[in-house]
């Protein structure tokens, strides 16, 4: 994937504070989450360090075109504003049945209360919203691509280069 022009100052700036980075590592810039209100509660998460883990389901990775994660991978995220926050970096994947992810997992998603029952349905409420818009029926065997990961970056807030500034 190419790093859009409006995050490229962010990039420069990680790969100046972790030598040996390059661009063809670059995966994706992502948000967690399908309202504004969501994605920004889990990017809170995600740089208190509790949320290490994301899922997403297949057939949208395949309808998109793009590949699953693979570990080595970086992204980016960003609050809902499209503001970037960090620099992840996929560790593992592995995808199951929807009805086969496990406590650990739903654990390191670090979200609700962390129970793999809290992770079930709050998942499934997603994913029911994410087939409706695209037209499809969820289904509990459905696959889906579970990812940890680590951030590797975050900038004291306010200390990166602002969005859109070109000059980095």
């Amino acid at each position: 994937m190419t790093i859009p022009d409006s995050l490229r100052p962010f990039w420069e700036a990680f790969k100046r504070a972790r030598s040996g980075v390059s661009d063809a590592q670059f995966y994706e810039v992502c948000t967690f989450g399908d309202s504004a209100e969501l994605i920004d509660e889990l990017a809170e998460l995600v740089l208190r360090g509790t949320k290490r883990a994301t899922t997403g389901a297949m057939w949208a990775y395949e309808a998109e075109g793009c590949r699953v994660p693979r570990p080595g991978d970086l992204s980016i995220v960003t609050n809902a504003a499209g503001d970037p926050l960090c620099v992840i970096e996929t560790r593992t994947v592995e995808v199951v049945r929807f009805d086969a992810v496990t406590a650990d997992f739903a654990a390191a998603e670090g979200e609700g209360d962390g129970s793999l029952v809290y992770w079930q349905e709050s998942h499934r409420a997603y994913f029911e919203r994410e087939c409706a818009r695209a037209g499809r029926h969820f289904s509990p065997d459905m696959r889906v691509a579970c990812e940890r990961f680590d951030v590797v970056y975050q900038p004291v807030r306010g200390e990166h280069p602002p969005v859109g500034d070109s000059t980095a």
